[in-house]
């Protein structure tokens, strides 16, 4: 077996094992953001980042279905002057948590992506989430870090290998956009 066979492999086993009841109370609080008007973040860095700006979009886009509501939802990852600007007159610890102190409100949600679930920046975001009073999601990988015991509601997919974790994290992205988007089908017949 060469390494790509092995990868794959390894890929399907971690999404067979992904845990589906806590995709689920990610997609409920998606839902309970979308019907109250509150607002969604999302951030992570790397790979995460561009997760989080696909998630965003997927969000925004991708979840509505026969006029359906819409979700505010907003990536902290795309806005680089900010996010330049905090980390040079700040630090780069307060790239995301300088955007929430912002605009996060009570009752909003905001999704941390972390493979390690231990990167600073988003463990102080997480932190000022909290402290406003917002529901906070953590996709994780094994074993899941910090993040793990921060957050409110966590998926972690079940590898180590950050690659991987990687993989999980955009299809559990996927999996959240499409149950909305069914799930509101369903609401407007």
């Amino acid at each position: 077996m060469d390494s790509i066979d092995r990868y794959l492999d390894e890929v399907a086993e971690m999404e067979r094992a992904l845990p589906r009841d806590d995709i689920r109370r990610v997609v409920e609080a998606v839902r309970r953001v979308r019907d109250s008007g509150r607002q969604l973040f999302v951030m992570g860095n790397g790979g995460s980042a561009a997760t989080a700006s696909h998630m965003a979009c997927d969000l925004a886009k991708a979840s509505i279905a026969n006029g359906g509501k819409r979700i505010m939802v907003m990536a902290l990852t795309d806005n680089a002057a900010l996010m330049t600007a905090l980390a040079n007159d700040s630090s780069y610890e307060d790239i995301f948590a300088g955007q929430l102190l912002n605009l996060v409100q009570p009752g909003d949600l905001v999704i941390a992506i972390s493979g390690s679930g231990n990167s600073p920046n988003v463990l102080k975001a997480v932190d000022a989430a909290k402290r406003a009073g917002a529901t906070t999601v953590g996709f994780t990988g094994r074993p899941g870090g910090r993040l793990r015991e921060m957050a409110d509601i966590v998926v972690m997919v079940p590898s180590g290998r950050i690659e991987q974790a990687e993989d999980g994290h955009l299809i559990l992205e996927h999996a959240i956009a499409v149950a909305l988007r069914d799930g509101v089908a369903g609401e407007t017949g």
